[in-house]
């Protein structure tokens, strides 16, 4: 069955490809992103018809509430939700700038909190599935990511908390964690480096991570769950 569904850093990134495989799949995409610009240059190219691209600040509480009034008043109710913006500020706890911490943790943690909660009014009479994107370093921790690691450890209490809150509305909630994935986040690694550490020795692509969050979004039995996608990753750290 078509549903419409609504990603967040939908313009680039495993967001990009969450998108991509929606379209193929026969549901209709909202793409949203800071830019919206970009974001309707991304529908623009998926597959089908009536794509949606949003700008929006998930940081920013009454840009959400208006995104999502929007999407209620054009395109319907929302069957389907992914948080995929994120960004990182990688540094040592001792050189970290105070602005940069708020600034991780209102996009990766606050903003995830934020649209859920708008989404929920729109599940709440035919149900839906939320997956929100968080990261191995956010199950194992990293040195020189502690903000980031604990935005995504959060996003991880926040994603198993609200399962048991809405499930007796027939809402999932579940979590992908992805390892080191051929995104703008790891442009500047080396991966014939860095794939070494990686038991299945190579970076991951971004649809690759795609079909894990389809998977928990069509799997009408699994909720609360966190489903690392990492190449082994975690067995080494």
């Amino acid at each position: 069955m078509s549903r419409l569904g609504v990603v967040f850093g939908g313009s680039r990134g495993i967001g990009r490809a969450v998108a991509q495989l929606l379209a193929q799949r026969g549901h209709r995409v909202v793409v949203i992103s800071r830019n919206q610009e970009a974001a309707q240059a991304t529908a623009d190219t998926l597959s089908g018809a009536e794509h949606v691209g949003l700008g929006c600040d998930i940081s920013k509480e009454q840009e959400v509430q208006r995104a999502f009034d929007t999407i209620t008043k054009t395109c319907g109710a929302v069957g389907y939700l992914v948080n995929a913006a994120g960004i990182n500020r990688d540094a040592l706890l001792m050189r970290c700038k105070s602005e940069d911490m708020v600034s991780v943790l209102h996009t990766n943690l606050l903003g995830s909190m934020l649209t859920c909660r708008a989404v929920l009014r729109s599940m709440l009479s035919n149900g839906g599935a939320i997956v929100n994107i968080g990261s191995v370093v956010g199950v194992k921790g990293n040195a020189g990511q502690s903000v980031y690691s604990a935005s995504k450890a959060g996003l991880e209490g926040f994603t198993r908390s609200l399962a048991k809150e809405v499930a007796s509305r027939n809402i999932r909630v579940n979590l992908v964690a992805p390892g080191l994935i051929r995104t703008d986040m790891t442009a500047g690694l080396k991966e014939e480096e860095y794939g070494k550490r990686i038991p299945l020795g190579r970076f991951g692509d971004p649809q690759e991570v795609a079909h894990a969050v389809l998977f928990l979004l069509e799997s009408p039995y699994i909720t609360g769950h966190v489903l690392l996608v990492d190449g082994g990753l975690q067995l080494t750290m």
